[in-house]
C-alpha cells in the first residue's frame, strides 16, 4: 500500500525515511484558524484529521493511506504557532526563555476506510535567552516556518535544557507512534514485523 503524505515539511519525509519509510508527497491545504475556546490538544487533532482527510478524498489516492500530522508549541495553555514577521518571532522566543512548554503533535492515518490518530505531547524547558541570542537566532533562516519560532535540531538545540519525552515529537513527527501505525496498517517500513507491532 503507497503512502501518501499530506505534508510539505522535509523535516517530517526525512524523519519517515529514517524509518525506511517510503511516501508520496501531497500536501493538504486547509484553513488552519483555531477557534475559539479550542484546547490545544483538541486544536492539533483535528488539524491532523483535516488535513488527512482533504487528502483522502482526492481521487487519486482512492486506494492509497494517508499520513498527516500537526505540531504545536504549547506555553500557558496558548498555541505558538509559525512566526508572522520578526517582532512576533521575537515575543515568542522572550516568552518561551527561561521555562518550559510543551510540544503537541497529532498523527492521524487514513488507509482503507480505516482511521487512527494519536496525539504525543514532550515537554521543552529552554535556558534564560538574551535580546542578544534571540536576535542572533532570528539573523537565521531556521525561524520562519518553525511553531514557536524555533528548530530543535537546528541551532536552537543550544537553547534546550531538558527535554522529557519524544525528540523526533519536537521536530514534527513521534516516531515509535508513527511507526506503530503504519506498521499495524502494513505500510512498509525499515523495521516490518509480523502482525501489528508491539505497544511497548
Amino acid at each position: 500500500m503507497q503512502l501518501v503524505l499530506a505534508s510539505a515539511s522535509p523535516r517530517r519525509r526525512q524523519l519517515l525515511e529514517q524509518i525506511g519509510v517510503g511516501c508520496v508527497i501531497d500536501p493538504a491545504d486547509i484553513d488552519e484558524t483555531a477557534r475559539e475556546y479550542e484546547a490545544p490538544v483538541d486544536y492539533v487533532q483535528r488539524m491532523a484529521q483535516e488535513k488527512a482527510h482533504a487528502v483522502f478524498v482526492r481521487p487519486e489516492h482512492a486506494q492509497h493511506a494517508v499520513l498527516a500530522a500537526d505540531t504545536s508549541v504549547v506555553l500557558d495553555g496558548d498555541i505558538l504557532g509559525k512566526p508572522a514577521d520578526r517582532g512576533a518571532a521575537l515575543a515568542m522566543l522572550a516568552r518561551l526563555s527561561g521555562r518550559e512548554h510543551e510540544v503537541m503533535t497529532a498523527v492521524c492515518l487514513l488507509h482503507a476506510g480505516n482511521a487512527v490518530s494519536e496525539v504525543v505531547t514532550t515537554r521543552v524547558e529552554f535556558v534564560t535567552l538574551t535580546l542578544q541570542m534571540c536576535e542572533a537566532y532570528l539573523a537565521t533562516d531556521e525561524p520562519w516556518d518553525k511553531a514557536g519560532a524555533y528548530a530543535i535540531q537546528g541551532l536552537a538545540a543550544a537553547f534546550v535544557r531538558s527535554i522529557v519525552g519524544s525528540y523526533s515529537n519536537v521536530v514534527g513527527l513521534p516516531l515509535a507512534e508513527t511507526w506503530r501505525m503504519l506498521d499495524a496498517a502494513g505500510i512498509a517500513n525499515g523495521l516490518q514485523v509480523a502482525g501489528p507491532a508491539p505497544t511497548e
